[in-house]
């Protein structure tokens, strides 16, 4: 795990890896039982009629950013410490759209789709190898693609860093977008749920 428990020495190399051995199980655990191996279930989002999706990725968001914030004030944590990996703009966004698409199309993310394949979907395991399809051609293509891979290059950038805001403020402000986004999923949900879910009957 790239974290500043082993940097700080707390456990060695052997230590880390039980450590992301537990808490990937942990994670995978947790995927299943909120019901995020299921396609039908992710996807839904996208129709507006279930947006559990997106109140769980604000839930991550706001947590990890707290904490990371409320250790580095604690001096347990120093921000050089933290690996965040460089902007490459134009490649970024044109992933972000490739992403989004096969997340439309496929039903998972790379994470879930593991989830879903231990417990026996036959689609994820589709997805899986459409994934390491895309990743063949993409190293395959390498060299046709490396400029355009590595354009739009600004370096490591912060939401902070570039609206020139403390780290507070940017802070507070993601909250408050998250409990936007939490109000306004309650609305479009109550609009766009099917009656069944509205009344509290199973899916």
């Amino acid at each position: 795990m790239i974290g500043p428990l082993l940097a700080h020495g707390f456990f060695g190399l052997q230590g880390a890896l039980v450590m992301a051995f537990v808490v990937g199980i942990s994670f995978g655990f947790i995927l299943e039982r909120v019901g995020f191996s299921s396609a039908r279930k992710l996807v839904s989002v996208f129709y507006l009629r279930d947006m559990a999706v997106l109140k769980t990725i604000f839930i991550a968001i706001v947590t990890a950013m707290l904490g990371l914030i409320y250790l580095h004030r604690l001096g347990l944590l120093q921000w050089d410490q933290v690996n965040i990996e460089p902007t490459y703009l134009w490649p970024q966004i044109a992933g972000g759209i490739l992403f989004g698409v096969g997340f439309v199309l496929g039903g998972y993310c790379p994470g879930t789709c593991i989830v879903a394949a231990v417990s026996g979907k036959l689609d994820a395991l589709a997805f899986i190898a459409g994934a390491l399809a895309g990743i063949g051609l993409f190293g395959a293509g390498y060299p046709v693609l490396q400029r355009f891979y590595l354009s739009g290059s600004l370096g490591v950038k912060t939401l902070p860093a570039v609206l020139h805001i403390p780290e507070g403020i940017m802070a507070l402000l993601v909250v408050l977008m998250a409990l936007g986004a939490f109000w306004g999923s309650e609305k479009v949900e109550a609009l766009f749920a099917p009656k069944a879910v509205k009344e509290g009957a199973p899916q």
